[in-house]
């Protein structure tokens, strides 16, 4: 089955204890409906940077990175409606970006 990358962009960070906790139960809940086809659960990420050819380090841009995880599904269509479900899209705090991992 193929593997793909889901890259989380934006999100917030809660400020007290009680949305801290509905946060991780709305992540908990949507890793739970992805059960055994989560490859690599991954993780959040700091800032951001892009470096480029001549050596130039800039920040990672207007929307950068904030996490990822690793997926495996049937397809592209079966990859966007788990990328659907996650809390970052259905509380329009943040985006999924999915990207198919090509074997070479």
């Amino acid at each position: 089955m193929p593997k793909f990358l889901l890259a989380f962009h934006g999100g917030t960070i809660p400020k007290d204890a009680a949305a801290v906790q509905e946060t991780m139960a709305q992540w908990g809940a949507w890793y739970q409906s992805i059960g055994a086809d989560v490859v690599d659960g991954g993780a959040p990420v700091s800032k951001s940077h892009t470096v480029s050819a001549d050596g130039t380090v800039e920040d990672g841009g207007p929307n950068p990175v904030s996490g990822y995880c690793v997926i495996q599904a049937a397809d592209y269509a079966a990859a966007t409606e788990v990328a659907s479900r996650n809390p970052m899209v259905t509380t329009g705090t943040g985006s999924v970006e999915v990207a198919e991992f090509v074997d070479m």
